[in-house]
Order: structure tokens, then sequence, then C-alpha cells
């Protein structure tokens, strides 16, 4: 089994299932309302676990009632919760999430306690070095924690793969100890100021993070798959077209399935299929962690 370490962001989805996104001042009649567990990092470790990884989760949750049931759901997965901190101060991360007819979303989240996970809630240990194959990080957490993990895990000789969402200003001493950054189209234009369209941009904006210090860079690029840059490989590799009822967490189920390939000794071309293959599956259905596949859907 993959041992895979995943630090982030736990949430509640409230979604609504609507036949187009709203408009600044509109008011629309939904359909469907779900409540769902979610999150970035919880999606993540959820994907991984499902696809056969080792996991185990560093978060913080309120306490509160949603805290208790984000604790409760991560447990009935498999995953590793010893970690995981109830916050005596904020109550636990909320996300608003709209659907429309084709699948598309627009999400708005109040982090609560996922602004307080510090690097000092990271027992160090769990960075050591032979403890955790994978880290798997986002950016639903303070950034002093991303920095903090990347670095210690990178110099004990874990590999850290980076989720940089939602995006914002990185730091060249952070992407120097980045095995694999894993932006989507928007994140890159917003993080190197190119816009992918095609694979000759996807070239450039990789060629950017790599004068960075990235060692691997993939660039998903929706139905299309994704922009593979590394030392044995660089190219596109396609993805699995399908019907889509709602993207959320797609690129969560891609990086939580991508964590396991690699973590299982994958070459990364090879890895990116698997990904994309998970991700096709989580797009036909509703939800965030309810959509991810496990690994009989995916063979």
């Amino acid at each position: 089994m993959s041992k895979i370490l995943v630090i982030g962001s736990s949430n509640t989805d409230m979604v609504i299932k609507t036949g187009k996104l709203p408009e600044a001042g509109e008011t629309i009649l939904g359909g469907t309302f779900l409540m769902n567990p979610g999150g970035k990092g919880a999606n993540q470790a959820v994907a991984a676990a499902r696809l056969g990884g080792k996991v185990t989760f560093i978060t913080k949750s309120g306490k509160d009632l949603f805290g208790n049931q984000i604790i409760a759901s991560l447990k009935k997965e498999g995953i590793n919760t010893k970690y995981i901190i109830q916050d005596e101060e904020l109550p636990s991360g909320i996300a608003l999430i709209t659907v429309d007819s084709r699948g598309e979303n627009s999400i708005v989240v109040a982090p609560g306690s996922n602004s307080n996970l510090f690097a000092g809630d990271i027992p160090s240990d769990l960075l050591s070095p032979g403890k955790f194959a994978i880290l798997l990080l986002q950016l639903e957490i303070p950034m002093m924690t991303v920095e903090y993990a990347a670095l210690t895990a990178a110099e004990n000789g874990i590999k850290v793969i980076f989720n940089p969402a939602p995006a914002q200003h990185l730091r060249d001493y952070l992407l120097r100890h980045i095995y694999l950054i894993t932006p989507d189209v928007t994140e890159t234009e917003i993080i190197t100021g190119i816009k992918v369209r095609n694979e000759s941009t996807a070239e450039t904006a990789a060629k950017y993070f790599m004068s960075k210090g990235v060692k691997n860079v993939i660039i998903t690029m929706g139905a299309a798959g994704a922009y593979l840059r590394s030392t044995s490989f660089s190219g596109m590799v396609p993805g699995v077209r399908v019907e889509a009822v709602d993207t959320t967490a797609a690129g969560d189920v891609f990086n939580g399935a991508l964590a396991v390939a690699i973590a299982e000794g994958k070459d990364l071309r090879d890895a990116v299929i698997f990904a994309n293959k998970a991700a096709a599956i989580s797009v036909t259905r509703l939800g965030a962690q309810a959509s991810a596949p496990y690994r009989n859907e995916i063979k």
C-alpha cells in the first residue's frame, strides 16, 4: 500500500444545482440541494484512499457538528485521522457551490478553521525520512504552513506534489522544493502570466515553472487532458471524453489519483493516464468526495 500524507483543508459543501450560473445581482431559482463533505485537502485524501493509497490526513476543523461529521466521514474511508485538530476558536470551513446544467460550477469558500492550520500543528516526525512516499499539498490553508511542510518534506526525501489552488503568488524558494506541480490553465495564468490555450503555450508555461526549480510539471486542461513536462516525457496526455454532470473536485480526484500512481512507482506519463481516468469518472457524478471513484472502476 502506498503511504501518502495529505495536509490541507476540509469543508462542508453546500451545493445547489441550477440551469445556469447567476450574473452579478441576479437571483435564480435552483433545483436540487446537496450537503456533502468537501475541501481540497479532504477531497484529495478521499480520492487517494479509494484508489488504494494508505492515507494520513492533517487538517483543522471546527469543534462543531460539521467538524464531527468530517472526521466520521474520513474514518469511514479508512483514512488515518489521528492528527486532525478541532479548533476551539473558529468554525469548520464551508463552501457554497452552484452547479449549472453543463456541470460547470461557481464556488465561494469561507475557510474558517482551515485558516488556523499552522506549521506547529504538524508533528515533525511525520515529515521525517522514510515515513511517507508522497506529501500532497494545496492552498486552502496558510501559505506559511504549506512552505514549511514542502521544504521539510523535500529535505527528507519525500516527493512533494503541489496543487497550487486557489492560485496565488508563489515564492521561488518554495518552487525549488516541489517534485511535481499540478495547476490548471487558470491557475497557470495567474501564477506565470502565460495564457494556456494549447500544447505550445502549455510548454512555455511548464518551462517557466522549471526555470524556478520545479522538477516536473503537469498542467491540467479539462476534457483535452493534461500537458506533462518531465525529464522523460514532454507533451499532451489525452483525457477521456465523457458527458459532464458536475466538475466539482475533478482536479482533486486527479491529484489524489496521481499521488497513488506515483507512490506505487508508475512513471509520470502512466500516472497521468491513470489520473485522467479517475477525473473523467468523477465529473459524471454530483458532489465532491462522493464523486471519487474506487480502484475497480478505473480498471
